[in-house]
């Protein structure tokens, strides 16, 4: 019963040794990736190479690819794999804790094991006011609360090798699709306490870019956003024309509000389809975004009435209804008609209990 942990590596400094040693110690194989390190660094590369697989990047490609370098070469060569780990090479992760995770992903097959830091005053700012934007962002995208979505600690069996290969993602945004993926495909993701380790208080040793990577991770919630802008763009034009067009009467109003919300759903329904979430144009998910559009339509016509009852301009009044309601339609559609539709639960674990 092997157990596989791997490393992903650039530019790695002297505790990625004691890393190494300590993982074949403990009897695990270290599949150890050099992602497109400096030419200074290969030594160190050679040198641990005696007591694990070490695999090169000519150049650098990002932590998912180096990740899914590993996986492909288990998938080939290591067939008697059980469980496989994920920890960085920054010394960031105690192998206590690796084995903790490495142990409980035995017991459960189907799961993904995510070691869960303490998050409080002691983390360096940027990385928990990070980690609370992603954790929020998450919830929101996905429905299910995982308090530490950064984490780098994880394991799972080697029964989910070949779902793990199939995500999309080859930077730091890798570990968030995986995320995302398991919520919408009902893979269980079981939270084990860990230690909370940083060396200093900027977490210098990060190779994660703020602006980029963040930009990977958020990248659902950006398209939707998109969508969602430019489907109020169409709406909005929409609207004024048909004003210009019907009488200045409440009723005429509310048939160019009606016009304008049919025409921009449409358009609303096929993008995110196609761009957003990755769905099959069905009867299914257009009826349930019709009955959503309808829900909408209805309470949309209410919020704008009662900003006109209360004199504010009729434009104005449009852009504070569609603000409104932006957040209700992202949550609706994320979480019942573009759900996947496998039959399997999800349950989120803390502390060692099931919630």
């Amino acid at each position: 019963m092997e157990r596989i942990v791997i490393i992903p590596a650039l530019d790695p400094d002297e505790k990625l040794r004691d890393i190494v040693e300590r993982n074949w110690e403990l009897e695990h194989q270290v599949i150890l990736v050099d992602d497109g390190s400096k030419e200074a660094y290969q030594d160190l590369f050679q040198e641990l190479s005696e007591k694990c697989v070490v695999l090169h990047h000519k150049e650098n490609a990002g932590k998912g690819a180096a990740i899914k370098t590993a996986l492909n070469y288990i998938k080939r060569e290591m067939w008697e794999s059980s469980v496989i780990g994920i920890m960085d090479a920054d010394g960031q992760h105690l192998l206590e804790d690796m084995e903790k995770l490495l142990t409980r992903a035995i017991r459960m097959p189907k799961a993904l094991l995510l070691g869960r830091r303490t998050i409080d005053e002691n983390i360096p700012w940027r990385s928990r006011m990070g980690n609370v934007i992603t954790r929020k962002v998450f919830q929101m995208m996905t429905g299910a609360k995982v308090s530490d979505t950064q984490t780098g600690l994880r394991a799972f069996s080697s029964e989910l090798l070949d779902f793990m290969l199939d995500i999309p993602g080859e930077r730091y945004e890798y570990e968030m699709n995986v995320l995302i993926t398991c919520a919408r495909e009902k893979i269980p993701m079981v939270e084990v306490p860990i230690h909370t380790i940083y060396h200093d208080k900027e977490n210098s040793c990060s190779h994660f870019r703020r602006v980029r990577d963040s930009i990977r991770i958020y990248k659902q919630l950006f398209q939707f956003s998109a969508a969602s802008f430019s489907s109020f763009l169409l709406d909005y034009g929409l609207f004024a024309l048909f004003t210009l067009l019907l009488p200045k009467s409440p009723w005429g109003i509310a048939g160019a509000n009606i016009g304008a919300r049919v025409l921009s759903a449409a358009y609303n329904y096929t993008v995110n389809c196609r761009m957003v979430f990755k769905e099959k144009q069905t009867v299914k998910t257009a009826m349930d975004y019709l009955a959503l559009a309808g829900v909408i339509l209805v309470l949309n016509n209410i919020f704008l009435q009662g900003f006109l009852y209360l004199h504010i301009p009729v434009y104005p009044a449009k852009i504070l209804t569609e603000c409104i309601l932006f957040l209700f339609s992202w949550m609706v559609q994320k979480k019942w008609i573009f759900r996947s539709k496998k039959d399997r639960y999800i349950k989120i674990q803390k502390s060692g209990e099931w919630s």
